[in-house]
């Protein structure tokens, strides 16, 4: 997965790099939502969240043409995405065994 870092279009919070955007991506575990609003859906824009290699829970609202991706925005996980997210880690663990 190829990343466009050109010029993004938002503030980095000082706790995030691309490096752990990046990572968050690749998390086996990341959840990618494609938002049902129509506000977003003209746009085809999606979610993310998924976590860096150092363990920060990262949330991301991206486009893709399916070879690049373009972050629109990228924060920390909120209370609720944290949880959410190990919820879904949790179902998908316990659906292996």
């Amino acid at each position: 997965m190829e990343f466009d870092w050109n010029n993004p279009p938002f503030e980095w919070d000082s706790s995030l790099t691309p490096r752990d955007v990046e990572e968050s991506f690749e998390d086996p575990f990341a959840i990618r939502l494609l938002p049902d609003s129509p506000r977003f859906a003209a746009q085809a824009r999606f979610f993310n969240l998924g976590k860096s290699a150092s363990g920060l829970g990262i949330f991301s609202v991206y486009r893709t043409n399916g070879r690049q991706v373009r972050v629109v925005l990228s924060r920390a996980f909120a209370p609720e995405e944290q949880f959410f997210y190990q919820r879904k880690v949790n179902q998908a663990l316990s659906a292996q065994t």
